[in-house]
């Protein structure tokens, strides 16, 4: 198939540039795989669409202020009659290399302009009302649009220093820098682990009152941790669907979730996994454990490049919530797969006829 078959035409105005006023208070556009029949509603009424027994999965991870700002300090590369260098470097930290550099705090990011940002370099990061200088990092490899890998000197609480200087990596099609409001609304309300570049957005639409009626229901909600990296802001610069590789991300599956999921594959229930990042995270363990051969999901952490695309088997999630996601995405190739290209591309037109919100902050669907 080619990335061309993943098209769709959406008007610039249905992408969401705000979470909606009311956490929860979304749209939901349901949609039947099995008859490719939809309709119209709102996500507050999710719980009358589970059954007792349903296992819900939702992914933890919590988005960190990952956009920085820097100036690039002296270095081999600047000749000693040069000025000091001057002008701002955007820096979105992506992932911490945590496997392949134990030990010290390193991360691959995306930086810009980073053209004249080459090995060797070193940013200064300072506050901004201060100016004191706060971290100080060396890049230690540089590769093709814009990525680097940067090793920043030791600081003595570099989560506390990035919440003071950083910034909520809002995604680029969302025209506008982020504000205060954006440190809880482009965040789950469950969010507990720290290490994602971007929102698992599908679990921005939940609020504690609709987690708990469910749970009064007898749905089951248990969690996985899948940090959001690189691979949501690349393009895709492939033609075939054949040619396409993800980044790796690094996800744990705990103990609770795998038991919940042995138990529900045992008595055969129905698993429904709350955002892509979660259906990636819990197909790539399905695959590693051999669920397909009888084997049982097991605890454990580990790193996923898995790329779900239309004739793909789902060896374990069999419904979908998600958001609306961007033409010709890896994301969309996903849902796709799980739901069909023809239905899928069909319940999106009707979504851009009915006026609903597109991406991160927008309206959701829901596959059964």
């Amino acid at each position: 198939m080619r990335v061309s078959d993943f098209h769709f035409d959406l008007p610039e105005e249905l992408i969401a540039q705000t979470p909606p006023a009311v956490r929860g208070s979304s749209r939901m556009l349901a949609l039947d795989r099995a008859t490719g029949a939809y309709s119209d509603d709102v996500f507050s009424l999710l719980p009358h669409y589970l059954q007792d027994g349903d296992l819900l999965i939702l992914n933890d991870s919590r988005v960190i202020p990952a956009r920085l700002f820097a100036t690039r300090a002296r270095s081999a590369h600047t000749q000693p009659s040069s000025p000091d260098p001057t002008g701002r470097i955007e820096v979105l930290l992506t992932q911490q290399l945590t496997d392949e550099y134990p030990g010290e705090n390193v991360w691959s990011a995306l930086v810009r302009p980073s053209r004249k940002i080459q090995p060797g370099d070193r940013l200064h990061f300072s506050d901004p009302a201060t100016g004191e200088l706060l971290l100080e990092a060396e890049i230690l490899t540089a590769a093709d649009f814009g990525e680097r890998i940067l090793r920043f000197s030791r600081a003595p609480d570099f989560q506390a220093i990035l919440n003071k200087i950083g910034h909520m990596p809002l995604p680029p099609y969302i025209h506008r820098e982020d504000e205060r409001e954006d440190r809880s609304r482009y965040q789950t309300v469950y969010a507990n682990q720290p290490g994602s570049a971007a929102a698992p957005t599908a679990g921005l639409h939940f609020t504690p009152d609709i987690l708990n009626t469910m749970k009064a229901k007898g749905v089951q909600v248990e969690y996985v941790t899948l940090h959001v990296g690189l691979g949501t802001f690349q393009p895709v610069r492939a033609e075939h669907l054949a040619d396409i590789r993800l980044h790796t991300e690094h996800y744990t599956l705990p103990e609770s979730t795998a038991a919940a999921l042995n138990s529900a594959i045992a008595q055969k229930r129905r698993v429904i996994a709350a955002g892509t990042t979660t259906t990636r995270t819990l197909e790539h363990c399905a695959r590693v454990a051999g669920i397909a051969e009888g084997n049982p999901f097991a605890p454990h952490s580990g790193s996923t490049s898995i790329f779900l695309s239309p004739g793909s088997e789902f060896k374990v999630v069999q419904g979908l919530l998600t958001n609306f996601h961007l033409p010709e995405s890896t994301l969309l190739m996903l849902v796709s797969a799980f739901a069909g290209r023809e239905q899928v591309l069909a319940a999106y037109a009707h979504a851009v006829r009915e006026r609903y919100r597109f991406f991160s902050y927008g309206d959701c669907m829901l596959i059964l």
